[in-house]
């Protein structure tokens, strides 16, 4: 699809979100747009950016995203702070279903060769597998979302978040602390077999923390991703009457019983999803279709059961690389620390099973 005739539908959409659904939701469909465009043309993978450290030995994608984070949580910590009633943090509840999910996560996603937002910029710029695997993933998030109590009931602990447990300036200062650490652990890993920093990528975190940001002051809520997609199938499955909402005890909570019944342009997570299809697919628009990579059945097999997976286990979690580690950590969740060495220590079998079938 050319630019010209994208930009007249993407005008289009964002006119009927103004007019018919909300301007709130327009501004968050042009934040959407923004994210998907700065995560396709940088190629700002999450996934990537753990995989190269882990084979290559390369820190540049690592050190990028905690840059990312930590401008991320030094603006949206203070404003947490005062504006407590208007905004929420990602906060999580520390349990055996976030260790869990978070570990099959960082696995699946090096396969999948995609995270939550990965998948969806991957899928706008129009890779195959990656547009294979987005139903699969909205499927497994609401097969997550319907079995969350189950997990929950094998051990869960109130969600903590550090912002209102210490108040803004600790939170950031431990938070930056932390991320400090991280980063020296990162470089001593890698030691100096690949440059520290990536120019494009470093310019990618900041517009995407700055974005972030946007999303948190629009929306009353930080950035996600696999909420939208657990949606996206709720709804399909509720209309083709296959599944009870009432009778479940994620979707029979009020709050999304009340989403599931209202239009999905009407849900902040659903409209910035859309809106970075949207980003990526205009990305894509000014490039030169780029030659498939041919996978065999296997891979393909393997490949997509991993899609079903993520979304499973993201919701299982909590979040992905964006609601768990990107919101979580920067809005002062203590899940979100705990959902970063999970992921990791799953990511290094990921790369081994992707090695294993040639991926």
């Amino acid at each position: 699809m050319k630019r010209l005739p994208l930009a007249v539908l993407i005008f289009a959409f964002c006119v009927f979100l103004a007019w018919s659904v909300a301007l709130r939701q327009a501004l968050l469909f042009l934040v959407g747009i923004g994210l998907g465009a700065v995560l396709a043309g940088a190629r700002f993978g999450f996934t990537t950016g753990w995989r190269r450290l882990i084979e290559q030995r390369d820190p540049s994608g690592v050190l990028a995203q905690l840059v990312l984070l930590a401008i991320a949580a030094a603006v949206s910590m203070p404003l947490l702070a005062a504006y407590p009633t208007d905004l929420a943090a990602a906060l999580g509840p520390p349990s055996v279903s976030l260790i869990v999910g978070a570990f099959v996560f960082g696995a699946c996603m090096q396969v999948a060769d995609g995270c939550g937002s990965g998948t969806l910029y991957k899928a706008g710029l129009g890779i195959p597998l990656n547009m294979a695997i987005l139903p699969l993933f909205a499927i497994g998030s609401f097969l997550g979302s319907a079995t969350l109590d189950r997990w929950l009931a094998l051990g869960a602990l109130p969600p903590y978040g550090l912002v209102t447990h210490f108040g803004a300036p600790v939170a950031l200062l431990m938070t930056l602390a932390g991320l400090a650490l991280v980063g020296v652990g990162v470089v001593r890993w890698a030691g100096r077999a690949a440059p520290l920093w990536n120019r494009k990528l470093l310019w990618g975190a900041v517009l995407l923390a700055a974005l972030a940001v946007l999303n948190l002051v629009i929306a009353g809520q930080p950035w996600g991703i696999v909420y939208g997609f657990g949606l996206w199938a709720a709804k399909v499955v509720t209309a083709a009457h296959l599944f009870d909402p009432s009778a479940n005890a994620f979707w029979s909570e009020p709050v999304n019983a009340a989403t599931l019944a209202q239009s999905v342009f009407l849900d902040v997570t659903s409209i910035t999803n859309i809106g970075i299809l949207a980003g990526a697919l205009w990305v894509a628009a000014g490039k030169p279709a780029a030659a498939d990579k041919t996978m065999n059945g296997t891979q393909w097999a393997v490949g997509l059961a991993a899609g079903l997976l993520l979304g499973y286990s993201s919701r299982l979690a909590f979040g992905c690389n964006i609601g768990a580690m990107v919101s979580g950590i920067s809005t002062g969740s203590l899940h979100g620390w705990i959902w970063v060495p999970m992921a990791f220590l799953g990511s290094l079998i990921g790369v081994r099973v992707r090695r294993r079938y040639a991926f």
